[in-house]
């Protein structure tokens, strides 16, 4: 299979997978959901980077001695549908802005196969409509178990919880006067005036 290096050699009306994916040598991050491209979001401005430092150090610390594992963007991570055919490849590649992982056996030198526990994506202009729709589809359907939507102009914090059913249940908007955690990590108080601190 030969390489492609320009996003315009692509058919971004066709369907592809992780294996055409690994032929890209492209000069910008893309990411691949249900077997579409979707350009990525130009750098992220400040605002969004100082809210992912702060996340990441917030969330580090509290990973500190801890089983699961913290990666941040650019970083593979490869879904299935819950009820894919074994050894069916996968259709969906994304670069959440944060993940956690608890279970070291989907970690690969590739980045991380199969859901991670938590993700978390900070809203940019541009990016809502794919990270409030189509992400939260995949990410649904695929299992990852938390997804926290990040609204930086709002300085909210919104946490999907998976049920029982494999559907998710939103929680309220948390606001900068909230301290918020996950069962995930138990040793986590994120207070948000921090995160969201001018």
């Amino acid at each position: 299979m030969a390489l492609v290096k320009n996003i315009d050699e692509l058919d971004l009306n066709g369907s592809y997978t992780y294996a055409d994916y690994l032929n890209w040598q492209l000069g910008e991050y893309i990411e691949l959901i249900k077997g579409k491209v979707f350009r990525m979001s130009p750098a992220p401005a400040v605002r969004h980077q100082k809210i992912s430092m702060r996340l990441t150090g917030a969330f580090y610390n509290a990973l500190n001695n801890q089983p699961c594992q913290l990666f941040a963007a650019p970083f593979d991570v490869r879904l299935y549908h819950k009820n894919k055919k074994t050894g069916e490849p996968a259709q969906t590649v994304v670069q959440p802005d944060l993940c956690v992982i608890c279970d070291e056996s989907k970690l690969d030198e590739q980045g991380c196969d199969g859901a991670p526990d938590l993700i978390m994506e900070i809203l940019s202009p541009g990016n809502s409509k794919k990270e409030m729709k189509d992400k939260f589809e995949v990410y649904e359907e695929s299992g990852v178990k938390e997804y926290w939507l990040v609204h930086p102009s709002e300085k909210t914090v919104v946490i999907y919880h998976l049920n029982a059913e494999g559907i998710y249940v939103g929680s309220r908007p948390y606001t900068d006067e909230h301290t918020i955690t996950t069962p995930i990590i138990p040793h986590l108080l994120l207070n948000l005036s921090q995160v969201f601190a001018d």
